[in-house]
């Protein structure tokens, strides 16, 4: 007789799942990059929209033509250059050798500052990654501490690489400065959290039917009697959500300062109006509203092709 097989019960896409250190996300591959310019960008999800843009699809039916499309808007004040960080290649990956800050901090970002030497100083094989801090006080929401992590920079040559980023102590970045419309990125954020759920909604089990035992929201079985233990596939209640996640291939519709152009009436829901510089997302991206969103340079190369937009809806969504 033919030997029956069917797929598991539950997904194991991913293992374990665990909650995020923290409520920002760390990027853990930078992708190598010719062009001297920072590697990566952090805004705010403001909310949702739609948006019409000309097809320019070749393989598409609808090409030349309007499409309406789902679209998500980030609120991106500029970054301040707070600090750079000094690596060296070893054995075990990358060491920290140096750290070097600006002189005067703002308020909320008073800590110590430690004092390192130059890039001509340091011999050897090193890398160096510049030190940002967000600024929420230009932002449409009220937040009044900053989030501080690395972004890496773009180039070939070691020396170069340490005086453009030394250069950019104390200055500002923007968007524009490290991506531009038509362009693909990857996206890492922290997911919505959920709390302790059940295996139905954490793993995707199926329902069971109205005989089995009123038990309709369970697993049907925790294994064999032999070994006596629970095997770790087994889906089972646990926690679920604040996870980091990473969507890559993302496109990068529009890049702008005029928040007129973005906002919707009565503002976006649980985050407000954007007061400075937006970028449009075509598609969805992972978090909540107010979820700090990093972007990065993508790991799969992809032409840029400019996205002539026609239409932004302004529409409020409440209540939809």
């Amino acid at each position: 007789m033919p030997k029956r097989r069917r797929p598991r019960r539950g997904s194991l896409q991913y293992w374990p799942r665990r909650r995020a250190k923290r409520i920002y996300p760390r990027i853990s591959h930078w992708t190598a990059s010719k062009e001297l310019k920072p590697l990566g960008f952090a805004a705010w999800k403001a909310g949702m929209t739609h948006i019409q843009i000309i097809d320019n699809n070749p393989n598409s039916p609808n090409r030349d033509k309007p499409i309406a499309k789902p679209a998500t808007i980030l609120d991106s004040p500029p970054l301040l250059v707070c600090g750079i960080r000094f690596y060296k290649k070893t054995y075990n990956g990358l060491a920290t050798i140096g750290e070097k800050w600006i002189a005067k901090l703002p308020k909320n970002l008073q800590r110590k500052v430690t004092k390192a030497g130059s890039s001509k100083e340091i011999n050897g094989e090193f890398d160096v990654r510049l030190i940002v801090s967000t600024q929420p006080e230009k932002s449409g929401m009220h937040k009044l501490k900053p989030d501080v992590f690395e972004i890496a920079v773009g180039g070939e040559d070691i020396i170069k690489k340490a005086e453009y980023a030394e250069s950019l102590l104390g200055k500002e970045i923007t968007a524009k400065d490290v991506i531009k419309p038509g362009e693909f990125v990857d996206i890492t954020a922290v997911t919505k959290g959920h709390g302790f759920t059940g295996p139905v909604k954490r793993f995707g089990v199926r329902l069971k039917g109205r005989k089995d035992q009123q038990m309709h929201r369970h697993i049907g079985s925790l294994g064999s009697t032999t070994p006596r233990k629970v095997d770790w596939r087994i889906p089972a209640a646990g926690q679920y959500g604040f996870f980091t996640r990473t969507e890559t291939g993302k496109k990068i519709v529009a890049i702008g300062d005029n928040p007129k152009d973005v906002n919707p009436k009565g503002g976006f829901i649980g985050y407000g109006l954007v007061n400075s510089n937006y970028i449009i997302i075509e598609g969805s991206i992972p978090g909540p509203s107010k979820r700090l969103i990093r972007l990065r340079k993508t790991a799969r190369k992809k032409n840029i092709t400019p996205v002539e937009v026609k239409y932004i809806s302004l529409e409020s969504k409440q209540g939809k």
